[in-house]
């Protein structure tokens, strides 16, 4: 048996190695769809005013060269392979059975604290690839603190999408991420980390899971908005809601999109690698402090792209997008939209590490009011994709969060 892959005698599921790769034929057809696939002309939004309205054509013509002769999928594969990989079949709680893939390094340490990382969109497993690398230089089997689970959420990556039958949700989700958990022997106890998507399914697992003693998250919810007096607000409050109001009122448009009409947009980005490009690209690029290596931004897409991902994983989107009875919103006042995303109370202990450029930076005092925070760190740089922009401070983040959550539950 490989380090780190002993998996708990305690655990229930029926867990099988997994190896990740993708038929040669289908990297072939990749390869010429993204060859044969055009780059529009030069256009007044894609040439002169930088990113303001989404990528630039330089940007992409050179991404797009990259990912031809550049870049190596099978490299990547070889990165995520080098983890122990597992399988298993997990119901939710409706009992819709899911094959959910996950990376894992299990503790030979009988004490040690079983953490969940979950990604968000467009994210993926490969985000937490350098901390899992750090967690084995700084660790052996023996001494690892950490029983460490890293799983592709439903519909993501190597795990089954939702059933075509169910209306999923993150619900849902969280309950197959708590039944994985538990099957793998740590009923007992565990604590979620997670950014995005991430964090949603980190919240509900803390406010409904009984083992789930905790969470850890770098982007934060947003707590009730209802008496909020913006002559009062202190200045990194201030720069939080003009955040939020750019966020909204200019780059929310994508998420409306994908909640509203999820299978014209998943037909659109499952038909050309570089629509994936150029639909993900804009983010990540937007979303990050300093623009990640281009290696780094491609390993995801690729992913999502072998994978058939973007189809199947708009399911959050359709939770978040609004319905026919909701007013557009560019009608509304960004605090009404902010009182559409507060969080219900997490009275467990909490960690929150905010990074400069997230989404929406949302404060200290902010965050107290949404859940219960014992370990709180700020940090200058970093943006929406932490593990994987900083990847040295998230994890001392963690670190220290379970030293100050674990004792207590």
């Amino acid at each position: 048996m490989s380090e780190y892959a002993r998996i708990p005698s305690t655990a229930t599921l029926d867990v099988k190695p997994f190896r990740a790769h993708v038929e040669e034929q289908k990297l072939q057809h990749f390869r010429k769809l993204l060859e044969l696939s055009p780059i529009a002309p030069p256009t007044f939004e894609n040439t002169n005013n930088g990113r303001d309205y989404g990528i630039t054509r330089e940007w992409l013509q050179k991404a797009k060269d990259a990912w031809l002769h550049d870049f190596d999928w099978r490299k990547q594969e070889d990165r995520i392979n080098s983890f122990p990989n597992f399988e298993a079949a997990v119901e939710d709680s409706q009992g819709n059975l899911l094959d959910i893939q996950f990376l894992a390094l299990f503790s030979e340490k009988p004490d040690a604290v079983p953490i969940a990382f979950f990604h968000g969109w467009p994210g993926s497993i490969c985000e937490f690839l350098d901390i899992l690398d750090m967690l084995k230089n700084k660790y052996s089997p023996q001494d690892l603190p950490y029983h460490v689970i890293v799983p592709s959420l439903p519909g993501y990556a190597y795990s089954s999408g939702p059933p075509l039958g169910t209306d999923y949700s993150i619900q849902l989700a969280a309950s197959a991420m708590d039944n994985l958990m538990r099957g793998l022997g740590f009923g007992s106890g565990y604590l979620a980390q997670g950014g995005d998507l991430g964090s949603f399914v980190s919240r509900f697992l803390a406010m409904t899971s009984d083992s789930c003693k905790g969470m850890h998250v770098n982007m934060m919810g947003f707590p009730p908005m209802q008496d909020v007096d913006v002559s009062q607000l202190d200045d990194s409050e201030k720069r939080a809601l003009q955040r939020a109001t750019d966020f909204i009122d200019v780059n929310y448009a994508f998420a409306l999109e994908q909640g509203t009409r999820p299978a014209t947009v998943g037909f659109v980005l499952s038909s050309s690698p570089l629509a994936l490009l150029s639909w993900i690209g804009e983010k990540i690029l937007a979303w990050t402090d300093e623009d990640p290596p281009l290696d780094k931004i491609l390993e995801g897409i690729t992913l999502y792209w072998m994978t058939d991902t973007m189809s199947r994983c708009f399911w959050h989107n359709r939770g978040m997008g609004g319905g026919n009875d909701n007013p557009p919103m560019a009608r509304i006042s960004v605090i009404t939209k902010l009182k559409a995303l507060n969080v219900p109370y997490v009275t467990k202990p909490c960690g929150y590490s905010l990074f400069h450029h997230e989404i929406v930076p949302v404060p200290e005092s902010w965050a107290k009011k949404s859940c219960n925070i014992v370990s709180f760190n700020k940090h200058d740089g970093g943006g929406h994709f932490a593990a994987m922009e900083k990847p040295e401070e998230l994890l001392a983040d963690v670190e220290e969060y379970v030293k100050k959550a674990w004792p207590t539950v």
